[in-house]
């Protein structure tokens, strides 16, 4: 998994600082919502013909990594 966390990267002066593929101008957000509107892997490099299929994987990785984290019950 390391390795396709590799491909994310987050530059000040590109997209906002926010994270993207690769260095391009495609943030991990952009392929996200792509598969949340139910684009196939295969649809998403057809419509971004820059992205190869394990940036998708990484884009899925980074958010998985970014949202596990432990819940914090109130007393």
């Amino acid at each position: 998994m390391s390795t396709l966390l590799e491909r994310i990267t987050s530059e000040p002066g590109k997209c906002g600082g926010r994270p993207c593929i690769r260095g391009l101008r495609i943030r991990v957000i952009d392929v996200l919502d792509l598969l949340a509107a139910g684009r196939s892997h295969a649809q998403i490099v057809e419509e971004l013909p820059d992205l190869e299929l394990d940036d998708i994987k990484a884009a899925l990785a980074f958010a998985a990594k970014r949202v596990d984290h432990p819940l914090i019950a109130a007393e």
